[in-house]
């Protein structure tokens, strides 16, 4: 059987992506932000289109990085959390009955057993279907927000990710595949041989257990990260299934797919164990003149203050004060990958840094739908990646128009699926597990 993509879809829960200036096109939908059928309308259309499944970005506050204050994010629309997702995600599992749905938590927010337990309680109730977005958290504000004076160093906080991870797992299977009897007749529930306790004891943390839900159909949820520094790739090997990136030069890309798939195998685990999906943010038109007047007119909504705030918030560090390396400036804030990018972008001219910066925009896949799966076959298979996050410009067209035009395409060249294979999340995935 020929080898076939991964699709993601990025989501927020809110109007805005990536793209800052999403929700100021006509397509764009505001008025059902903060209901239940904006959210059950996109996992319906995603998984008609048969995506692997959706992840929800999250931030546990406001970004207050930029010029001291949060007033590009509030003014501008950036890129906000306007709900907990786990409070949307069951609205969506309800609503469909293949796609996977995964949230992103902090390490270094929550204790263990909290997210062990909210995490399988949906995987319990979806079927199988969840994913962990496991992030160690990057902004001092979220720390603050959780009663920590500062985020811990970011070596540190990955140790301590380890550690939570493992603790997760084994509260995880406390519970025996078999554990529940349900026998009315005889009047036992269950068998508690076959109930465990965790007693996990770390360096960080400890967690004594048994949690109280039992295993779900996949075992237990997906995981996956987007850490892109040297020690974030050493958790992913460990641990990830599904593993973010961001759009990068074809060169560099195989480079770090291939570095990471050895790490993956020298962890003691498959290569196919560890799925790779980079960020693809695609404005698709019927022809490839109308999708670059679309991609010319959306871009030029941009208000170039939030695109600067936005590079501030993601870097760690106040891009209208910086004055040396924006890593050093950083400290132990910020997103390796965007770290990368302001420091390519202070390789301008010091009085064209934040004229740059204000016109800075993830890289575009613009064109028809035959363009466009072009493109991503071109990147698919040169072994860039194992598939894609599909990151939408309007919400909820863009992923609408995705799944109309340009899986269709994919599927006709045999690059993506038709219909679901398994009935979990990690089946279609094909992976397994870090221990």
């Amino acid at each position: 059987m020929s080898r076939k993509m991964n699709l993601f879809a990025y989501l927020k829960t809110g109007p805005t992506a990536l793209h800052p200036a999403g929700w100021r096109h006509p397509e764009a939908t505001l008025g059902d932000i903060l209901k239940p059928s904006r959210y059950e309308s996109i996992a319906r259309t995603l998984e008609d289109a048969c995506f692997d499944g959706c992840f929800f970005a999250d931030l546990q506050g406001l970004y207050d990085i930029h010029a001291g204050g949060y007033d590009a994010y509030v003014r501008y629309g950036g890129q906000i959390s306007y709900l907990d997702p786990m409070t949307v995600l069951p609205v969506m599992a309800a609503a469909t009955r293949n796609i996977g749905l995964g949230a992103t938590l902090s390490t270094t927010l929550l204790p263990p057993y909290h997210l062990a337990r909210s995490l399988q309680s949906l995987d319990v109730m979806s079927g199988g279907r969840v994913a962990w977005n496991i992030v160690t958290s990057a902004t001092e504000l979220e720390a603050r927000n959780y009663g920590l004076d500062s985020l811990p160093d970011k070596e540190l906080r990955y140790d301590q990710a380890d550690e939570v991870v493992e603790a997760c797992m084994k509260l995880w299977k406390s519970w025996d595949e078999d554990a529940w009897i349900l026998d009315k007749e005889h009047g036992i529930f269950g068998d508690p041989d076959k109930v465990h306790y965790a007693n996990y004891e770390g360096r960080f943390l400890r967690t004594r257990g048994p949690i109280t839900i039992p295993r779900s159909a996949q075992g237990h949820p997906v995981l996956m990260q987007a850490g892109s520094s040297p020690r974030g790739t050493e958790f992913a090997a460990r641990w990830a299934e599904l593993v973010f990136t961001f759009h990068a030069p074809m060169e560099k890309a195989i480079a770090s797919y291939n570095t990471l798939k050895e790490k993956v195998v020298a962890a003691g685990r498959r290569p196919t164990d560890c799925a790779v999906a980079m960020l693809a943010t695609c404005i698709i038109g019927e022809t490839d003149s109308i999708a670059r007047e679309k991609a010319d007119y959306i871009n030029g909504l941009v208000v170039g203050e939030l695109n600067a705030a936005h590079l501030s918030a993601s870097a760690g560090v106040d891009v209208t004060k910086l004055s040396g390396k924006a890593g050093s400036e950083a400290g132990s804030q910020g997103m390796h990958a965007i770290i990368e990018e302001v420091s390519e972008l202070q390789k301008t001219a010091k009085t064209q840094f934040m004229e740059a910066a204000k016109k800075s925009l993830p890289a575009q896949i613009v064109g028809s739908p035959t363009t466009v799966a072009d493109r991503l076959e071109e990147l698919f298979t040169a072994g860039c990646c194992d598939g894609f996050v599909i990151d939408p410009v309007t919400s909820p067209s863009s992923h609408e128009a995705f799944a109309r035009a340009v899986v269709p395409e994919l599927q006709r060249r045999g690059l993506f699926r038709t219909e679901y294979q398994a009935t979990t999340l990690r089946g279609n995935i094909g992976t397994r597990p870090g221990r």
